[in-house]
């Protein structure tokens, strides 16, 4: 198995709605790409967070499954919206369980 974690970072004009819909549509990607085993998202609470609003974890069947998934055609619907309402940093992180 591995784990993806990201955490998004988006400008100040990205409203709260905008926020929702991101992690929405983040979670939809489930139904939607094979090799996905979980997928959760959710706005970030933490006041240790330095500035990243939108935290994502996938875990997927393999490290196969990770690559398919970054090109896939509905991930790159979701991040081409990400960077619409305002994506201004990410941090990633991969790793096998």
């Amino acid at each position: 198995m591995i784990e993806h974690i990201v955490i998004f970072k988006f400008n100040e004009k990205t409203s709260e709605h905008e926020k929702k819909e991101a992690i929405n549509q983040l979670k939809s990607l489930k139904q939607k790409i094979p090799g996905i085993v979980d997928i959760q998202a959710g706005l970030n609470f933490s006041d240790r967070s330095q500035g990243f609003d939108v935290g994502l974890t996938v875990r997927f069947e393999d490290k196969q499954s990770l690559e398919e998934y970054g090109p896939h055609e509905k991930h790159q619907e979701v991040v081409s919206y990400l960077k619409e309402i305002g994506l201004s940093d990410i941090i990633v992180v991969d790793f096998e369980l």
